[in-house]
């Protein structure tokens, strides 16, 4: 398996190590997933997310492209900018969703989930042929280290050069954390207000040693999955496939008005499926697979994720459903291990900082 450059520390510091995308990652550490996904509720957390994948679009056609091969609008993004995006393929689905900094003019940075790291270099790169822009594949240039809580700017402004009241979300900013060059992003996948720390490879360990010393609680996979599924994000491999239509999702908000690579495909698609979010009613957790029914105990749909929340203690989740059983209240049944348990179709976030 690939290691981040910040492995040997996970070891260090007793990790829980489990295959994800190809690396070997913490998935939580001795205090385990509860007390550190609480941590990043109440103060802040700490995750290494080095395995994500990052490209370097740039050159004279490079807002032009990146608004044909995206289904947010780049162009309206000025330098020191970001936003959330998703990648369309030809057949109304998604390649990845990723999120879009724009670090100059006509300099781009992706940042691109890890399981489909060789898909979007292909993607990109097959799109790209025949105009003035050029796409390189950084990925092992970058450590990323998320720092995530409501303590997260109280942390990082002990350790940086610059004011971070200048850093609004969404915006990025080169700095100095005790005397190592980063990019500063005030984003996230927690829900909580945080930044994500781009450094040198070589920087890694020296990163995380001085965000840790300032405070900040390591934390693995496993709470950074009930962190985003508490606050409403979908992750790609459960919500998003190459076959979901954002159409279809509370996501559509990401899909703008202009020309994009399968745009018919995607705006001729039927939406006889939605997803959705759920709550159980009755005492039981929803996970990925588990089949939903209506009432007459017919299959109508599958959960795509679910998790018992640590902070609320609600059993939560998303699901996709047959489009006329989607509005808000509709009661539904999920089987879990052969019977039947109540749930209603509620509006994510289940958690709102």
């Amino acid at each position: 398996m690939l290691r981040t450059p910040l492995y040997q520390k996970h070891v260090e510091l007793g990790a829980r190590l489990v295959e994800f995308a190809g690396y070997e990652m913490p998935l939580h550490y001795r205090g385990g997933i509860n007390e550190e996904h609480l941590t990043v509720r109440s103060a802040a957390g700490l995750f290494d997310v080095s395995h994500m994948a990052e490209f370097r679009v740039s050159g004279p056609d490079a807002t032009d492209f990146l608004r044909y091969v995206t289904l947010n609008d780049p162009a309206k993004l000025k330098p020191g900018r970001g936003q959330y995006s998703m990648l369309p393929n030809d057949r109304g689905g998604i390649v990845d969703d990723i999120y879009l900094y724009r670090q100059g003019e006509d300099q781009y940075l992706i940042v691109a989930n890890a399981a489909n790291r060789d898909a979007v270099a292909d993607h990109l790169g097959g799109l790209a042929d025949g105009r003035d822009v050029q796409v390189g594949d950084e990925t092992e240039d970058w450590a990323l280290i998320a720092l995530q809580g409501p303590s997260a700017a109280l942390i990082l402004d002990r350790l940086v050069s610059m004011d971070l009241t200048d850093i609004k979300r969404n915006a990025t900013a080169q700095a100095e954390l005790s005397g190592v060059p980063v990019i500063l992003s005030r984003t996230g996948y927690t829900g909580e207000d945080g930044f994500e720390v781009f450094a040198a490879t070589k920087d890694a360990e020296a990163v995380w040693d001085v965000l840790v010393g300032a405070g900040a609680v390591p934390c693995g996979l496993g709470a950074r999955d009930t962190l985003r599924l508490e606050a409403g994000f979908p992750l790609y491999g459960h919500e998003l496939t190459e076959a979901t239509n954002p159409l279809c999702t509370d996501f559509a908000w990401v899909v703008k008005d202009k020309e994009f690579h399968g745009r018919a495909a995607m705006w001729g698609a039927d939406c006889s499926q939605r997803l959705v979010g759920i709550r159980m009613v009755d005492r039981a957790i929803p996970r990925q697979g588990y089949r939903v029914m209506d009432r007459d105990r017919d299959v109508v749909g599958e959960v795509t994720s679910g998790t018992l929340s640590p902070l609320t203690r609600e059993s939560v989740g998303f699901a996709w459903v047959d489009a006329n059983l989607s509005a808000l209240g509709t009661r539904l049944w999920v089987e879990v291990r052969g019977r039947p348990m109540a749930a209603l179709v509620v509006k994510p976030p289940f958690h709102q900082s």
